[in-house]
């Protein structure tokens, strides 16, 4: 068994610990006050096509989009959001129109959408995604992945009001 000994210096320091770990988390859940919004990334916008058709899949399938759409400043997830999926595929370019879909955000915010493997172009295997229906302020993301062999690549949006 443990025995504590409570004596001043022991107390100072569980004091100091208290206050370096602020004591609002120890009392409140965590918020997501002040997030910031996601900025559009360099490349995000290219082959895009306005108006992509939401689908239940792109393709044959094989590899998984994934990610979640939030409110900018208190971090709500946001449903029914449009989000528009396109990459250079085994199954066509990224300029292809049956290389474009979108897909809605659930009562969570998330979205998932299944297309065909994501190959290289230029080097880099990436993928194309986009938010643009005009409630919030357009966003554009190209994220990289880490391997060509990978099957799933996901994203974020921190949306702010348009």
């Amino acid at each position: 068994m443990t025995t504590v000994v409570l004596n001043r210096r022991n107390l100072l320091a569980a004091g100091g610990a208290v206050l370096a770990s602020g004591v609002s988390g120890l009392l409140l859940p965590a918020r997501a006050e002040g997030l910031a919004p996601t900025p559009s990334m360099r490349g995000g916008t290219n082959n895009y096509a306005r108006g992509a058709p939401v689908v239940a899949r792109i393709g044959k399938g094989g590899f998984w989009m994934t990610g979640t759409v939030r409110r900018a400043g208190d971090g709500a997830p946001l449903a029914g959001q449009r989000i528009q999926i396109w990459a250079h595929t085994t199954e066509g370019r990224e300029s292809d129109p049956h290389s474009h879909g979108a897909t809605l955000t659930d009562k969570d915010g998330m979205f998932r959408l299944e297309m065909p493997q994501i190959v290289p172009v230029f080097g880099q295997p990436h993928g194309h995604l986009a938010y643009d229906s005009g409630e919030f302020k357009a966003v554009f993301l190209r994220p990289v992945m880490r391997s060509a062999r990978d099957t799933a690549l996901e994203a974020h949006f921190v949306l702010e009001p348009a």
